[in-house]
């Protein structure tokens, strides 16, 4: 326990130190901020410091800390502080009240040049010395320049933005000696008198509707434009239907009734019978108008099915058909007839055969042997004849009867 209690005491020792030099000797610099270091030996440091820890030897550094972030002039009504609207005499002898915001910052780098210049002391308000320089220079060079424009100018967005642009540049040129730069001139209401401004209110409803009226006449010629453009699209469509369903009939005819010239033979082979009567060189001069029809480059791809059509081929196809047909029809009837006839034939000697069989003495002994069998006796016997024996008994005169004998 007394070993662990020294390591306890020894760690919390070490910990001190290493808290109170560390506090003695490392100054923060937040990330909103910037350092610059200043030594008792070399002067102001010619780098600037960024976020983090800096080390600092009390007696011989110091760290001055200053704004990083965008500090915004507000010459406004809703602003805190002495700020107010600025109040510029236009071109044209009119008074306006500008609502204007203007951020600027420390230039990038710049901050220990601001250090060595003095303008990092702070004023009797608080404020930083760079910052009231500052002011007094975006006043200054605000009055001056916005001053170049007229009432309409004010009024017009456009002009306005071109004027705040410029007016920039000029400022941050002005401001280039303080190490300050802005980063740009919000003009964030316009105000004049209330007599003028009834007057520009009227003026401002004029160019409106004057541009409504520009507007309108674009859109004008927008739509006739559109118009004339889905016009001719119209009537260049109706044209290419008008060519595609002159092709479609063009190809229709071709491939149903093909490029033979029948003369008026609508016999089924017509057609192939005219083709198979052409010469070498009138079968070539067919093949290549019907190239040219079918779009094919090459007319020795066309065959007699694209000569002679569909239609000429279906019609061969029936009539060879019903032609066939026909023929194999007759001599299936032909010989359905003749194969009656034989069996017939055969049928009629087959029964006389039976019928002789039947009539010798061994074919009368068969039916009598076949008629005994289908013959039932009652189960009661009576005698009836005179010489008193049944008749059934007398079995030979009995056979006798049942063979006709």
């Amino acid at each position: 326990m007394n070993a662990l209690n020294r390591i306890s005491i020894f760690v919390c020792l070490g910990t001190a130190v290493l808290w109170f030099f560390s506090a003695l000797l490392l100054v923060e610099v937040a990330p909103s901020e910037i350092g610059v270091r200043q030594s008792a030996l070399t002067g102001v440091s010619d780098e600037d410091l960024g976020p983090g820890w800096h080390w600092s030897i009390p007696g011989i550094h110091k760290i001055t800390v200053l704004p990083a972030n965008y500090q915004f002039l507000d010459y406004t009504d809703d602003s805190v502080g002495p700020q107010e609207p600025l109040q510029i005499r236009t071109k044209d002898n009119n008074i306006v009240h500008l609502d204007v915001s203007v951020p600027i910052r420390i230039v990038k780098g710049r901050a220990q040049a601001l250090v060595k210049a003095g303008n990092h002391a702070r004023d009797s308000d608080g404020r930083y010395r760079f910052q009231r320089l500052a002011e007094d220079t975006t006043v200054s060079v605000l009055r001056e320049h916005l001053a170049e424009l007229d009432s309409k100018g004010f009024y017009t967005s456009q002009k306005r933005i071109d004027v705040a642009a410029s007016t920039l540049n000029l400022l941050n040129q002005s401001l280039e000696d303080l190490n300050v730069e802005a980063e740009a001139v919000l003009i964030r209401a316009v105000r004049f008198r209330t007599e003028y401004e009834s007057q520009l209110q009227q003026i401002q409803l004029n160019e409106q509707n004057k541009l409504l009226d520009q507007s309108r006449q674009r859109v004008a010629d927008q739509q006739q434009t559109l118009d004339n453009y889905v016009q001719g699209t119209n009537a260049l469509a109706a044209a290419r239907e008008q060519e595609w369903i002159k092709r479609q009939a063009e190809l229709e005819r071709a491939y149903q009734v093909g490029f033979i010239d029948v003369q008026g033979d609508n016999t089924p082979g017509a057609a192939r019978r005219a083709l198979t009567g052409l010469s070498a060189e009138g079968r070539v001069t067919l093949q290549t108008a019907a190239a040219a029809v079918f779009g094919v480059e090459s007319a020795d791809d066309l065959g007699e099915a694209y000569l002679l059509g569909i239609k000429n081929i279906e019609a061969e196809t029936r009539e060879y058909a019903k032609r066939v047909t026909a023929e194999a029809n007759a001599i299936a009837a032909r010989l359905q007839a003749e194969g009656e006839a034989k069996l017939a034939e055969v049928r009629g000697r087959f029964e006389s055969r039976i019928n002789a069989l039947l009539n010798s003495p061994a074919g009368r002994a068969y039916v009598a042997w076949k008629t005994a069998a289908n013959i039932q006796f009652s189960e009661t016997l009576t005698f009836h004849s005179s010489d008193g024996i049944p008749s059934v008994l007398r079995l030979r005169d009995f056979a006798g009867k049942f063979m006709n004998r």
